[in-house]
C-alpha cells in the first residue's frame, strides 16, 4: 500500500482531504481558507435551511440522539415509518424503504433482487455502489456503453426470454452530468420483459416537479420499477431510499442486507429529511433558483473556453484531460479563493480527468452566483487556467 501511495506522489495524483471548517456553504473556509464552494453537492441549500435545523433539534429533544438497534428488531421508530410514507407519496409509488445511504440503497437493492441465474445489463458509466451491487449478487454482468440504446438491445436479444433481467441506468450521471437514456431504455426494458432501474441520486430534488427526478421529468411514472433516490444531497441531510411497488418494499425489509445490518437513522436525521419534503413542495422556487445559477455558470464558462463535456444538469466537469494536470489546476482555483476538487482514474477514465464543479440555490442571496464576481473580474486568471489545460 505504501507503495502504491508513492506512486499516486509520483504521478502527481496523491490528494489529501480537505478540511471544512464551517458550514456546508456556497462560500466557506477549507483548510483555513475562505474559498467559494463549487464542489458540493448540496444543490439546494438544504443543509444550512432553518426548517430542517429547527425539525432536527425538536426531534433530538423528543426522541434522543439514536434509534438504538437495526430496523427489524427495534429500530424502527414512527419518524421513520412517516418518512417513507411522505417518500413514497412525493415520488408517486406505492411504497419506499430508508437505507442509510445511496450507496447502500443502490448495492443492497441490486444484490436483494438478482441472483446467480439472472443477468444485470448495465449503462458503462453507473455509480460504483450498482456495480458493488451486481458484483454481490453473483449474477452475469453485462455492460453496454454510455448510452446506447443499441448496444442493450443486442445484449438483451441474446438472452433467454425466461431470464430474470435488471436493466438500470443512472438518471443523471455523477461525473459527466449527462441524462440517462431513460425513455428509451424504459421502451426496451417493457420490449424484453425486464426490470427496469434508476439511480436517481443526483436527479433528486433537482429534475420533474419539486425535484421528483427523472422519472418525473420524462413522464415515466409506471414505467420504472425499480427508484434509487438520495437523501444526502440535495434534501441535505445522510440516507438514500428505493421507490417502487408494495411487494417490492416489503420483499427488501426482508432481503436486503443494507438494511437488516445496520443502525437506523437518528431521530434528528429522519425529522430533516421530512422537512426537506416541506420545503421543496412548499418553495419550488429554491429549484428554480438552481437552474438560473446553473445556465449563468455554465454560460460564462463556455464563454471563456472551458470544455464542459456534455453536461445537461448542475454538474458542470472541466475537462483537462490528464490526472496531473487536473489536480494542477484544482490546486491553482484553491489559491485563487475557488474550491473546485480534481478527479482521475480511476473515478473517470485516464483521459477524461475533470474539476467537477457545481453551483447550488445557495451561491448567491439574489441568486446570481458569488463566482459570478470572480468571473466577471478574473477574466486573465482564468485564461491562465486555460492555457494550462491546454484549452488555447
Amino acid at each position: 500500500m505504501t507503495d502504491e501511495l508513492n506512486t499516486l506522489r509520483q504521478q502527481g495524483l496523491y490528494r489529501h482531504l480537505r478540511i471544512l471548517e464551517n458550514e456546508q456553504k456556497a462560500k466557506t473556509t477549507f483548510d483555513h481558507r475562505t474559498v467559494i464552494n463549487l464542489s458540493s453537492n448540496n444543490y439546494l441549500g438544504l443543509t444550512t435551511h432553518p426548517r430542517l435545523r429547527e425539525a432536527a433539534v425538536d426531534a433530538t429533544r423528543r426522541l434522543g440522539v439514536g434509534s438504538g438497534s437495526v430496523r427489524s428488531i427495534a429500530g424502527t421508530m414512527e419518524i421513520h415509518m412517516e418518512l417513507e410514507r411522505r417518500l413514497a407519496e412525493f415520488k408517486n409509488t406505492e411504497a419506499v424503504v430508508v437505507f442509510q445511504s445511496g450507496f447502500a440503497a443502490n448495492a443492497g437493492t441490486v444484490a436483494a433482487v438478482l441472483s446467480k441465474d439472472d443477468v444485470v445489463v448495465s449503462d458503462e458509466l453507473n455509480h460504483a455502489s450498482i456495480i458493488d451491487g451486481a458484483r454481490l449478487s453473483r449474477a452475469t454482468i453485462k455492460v453496454f456503453p454510455h448510452k446506447d440504446v443499441d448496444a442493450a438491445r443486442r445484449v438483451l436479444r441474446d438472452l433467454p426470454a425466461n431470464q430474470r433481467k435488471l436493466l438500470i441506468t443512472d438518471g443523471v450521471f455523477s461525473m459527466d452530468g449527462d441524462l440517462g437514456a431513460l425513455p428509451d431504455l424504459c421502451a426496451l426494458a417493457e420490449e424484453y420483459g425486464c426490470i427496469m432501474m434508476v439511480d436517481d441520486a443526483h436527479a433528486s430534488g433537482v429534475f420533474g416537479k419539486n425535484g421528483r427526478g427523472t422519472v418525473d421529468h420524462f413522464g415515466m411514472h409506471g414505467r420504472v420499477d425499480v427508484q434509487v433516490g438520495t437523501l444526502s444531497k440535495a434534501i441535505g441531510a445522510l440516507g438514500g431510499y428505493v421507490a417502487g411497488s408494495q411487494a417490492l418494499i416489503e420483499f427488501l425489509y426482508h432481503r436486503a442486507r443494507p438494511f437488516l445490518f445496520s443502525t437506523s437513522h437518528p431521530p434528528a436525521t429522519a425529522a430533516a429529511c421530512i422537512a426537506a419534503i416541506d420545503v421543496l413542495m412548499e418553495e419550488p422556487q429554491i429549484i428554480d433558483r438552481l437552474w438560473e445559477n446553473t445556465r449563468f455558470f455554465k454560460g460564462g464558462l463556455k464563454a471563456l473556453g472551458f470544455n464542459t463535456g456534455l453536461s445537461e444538469s448542475p454538474i458542470t466537469p472541466v475537462i483537462a484531460g490528464e490526472g496531473a494536470l487536473a489536480m494542477k489546476l484544482s490546486d491553482r482555483l484553491f489559491e485563487e479563493g475557488v474550491f473546485a476538487q480534481g478527479i482521475a482514474f480511476p473515478t473517470v477514465a485516464r483521459d477524461k480527468a475533470r474539476v467537477r464543479t457545481i453551483v447550488t440555490a445557495a451561491s448567491h442571496p439574489r441568486g446570481a452566483p458569488v463566482c459570478a464576481r470572480r468571473l466577471r473580474q478574473g477574466r486573465a486568471r482564468a485564461r491562465d487556467h486555460l492555457r494550462l489545460v491546454n484549452v488555447f
